[in-house]
């Protein structure tokens, strides 16, 4: 019978897991269908799953820069919507503050001793990323059945959470010796503030009653997808995060 702290250290990654893995799915699925309704199809669903995987990836290894950049990324957004309105520009947000996440970085490595593991870490979510949608990408293809939002994001996250694991250790190693410590924690307090920034601005423009019927159709779409996502995630990101659990990878040390 499980002793009470291993059954304490698999609650603690199917909560944390899931929780990461809701994140990445939730981001996928909103993106995916901006692209969709955009027109955008096919190597850009690859550039999702790395920006998604690289979000989530920084939130989980490196959570003090990630909640500095989000919130620098929520007060530039905050002072944004203040002194523009409701005129949303979303290259204008996300430029701010993607400046203010990185000026927040740079504050932060400035106040703590930087290190490159967190711009290390987030360059391993890129990478898994890129390597489970295509891996993912070759199955849909090889099977020629269309997939809804809830199994796509299950299964990126799985692959992505599998990959990542099996990788991180030896990757981190390469990172941290040839990354300059400097600019990690600016660079990745910046690309959260800016995910925290492209947020904002498709909230902001569901209240927005000005848009036109297409424009305001294509945000629906957007918002529909996003449950899915999110429960598909936390799916994948819970199972998979037992499984490794029980295959003996401890990833409560890493928590």
């Amino acid at each position: 019978m499980p002793s009470k702290d291993r059954l304490t250290a698999i609650v603690l990654v199917l909560i944390v897991w899931g929780f990461a893995g809701a994140l990445f799915g939730a981001l996928f699925s909103g993106l995916h269908r901006i692209l969709l309704v955009m027109g955008l199809t096919g190597g850009w669903a690859l550039i999702l799953a790395a920006a998604a995987s690289m979000t989530t990836t920084a939130f989980y290894s490196a959570m003090p820069v990630a909640l500095i950049g989000s919130m620098a990324g929520v007060l530039a957004s905050i002072g944004y919507l203040i002194v523009i309105g409701h005129d949303i520009d979303l290259l204008r947000i996300s430029g701010l503050a993607a400046g203010a996440g990185v000026l927040a970085g740079g504050f932060y490595s400035w106040m703590v001793a930087g290190s490159s593991r967190p711009l290390a870490e987030t360059l391993i979510g890129l990478f898994t990323g890129l390597l489970a949608a295509i891996l993912l990408s070759l199955v849909l293809w090889f099977l020629g059945e269309p997939v809804g939002v809830f199994a796509l994001a299950a299964g990126l996250v799985a692959l992505v959470g599998a990959l990542f694991e099996l990788s991180e250790r030896w990757l981190v190693r390469l990172g941290i010796a040839w990354l300059p410590g400097v600019v990690s924690a600016p660079l990745v307090a910046g690309l959260l503030a800016n995910v925290v920034a492209g947020s904002i601005w498709i909230i902001g423009n569901t209240t927005v009653t000005a848009l036109d019927a297409h424009t305001q159709q294509a945000i629906e779409q957007v918002l529909q997808d996003i449950p899915p996502g999110l429960l598909g995630g936390m799916l994948g990101g819970s199972m998979t995060g037992l499984l490794l659990e029980i295959l003996g990878f401890r990833l409560e040390d890493e928590i």
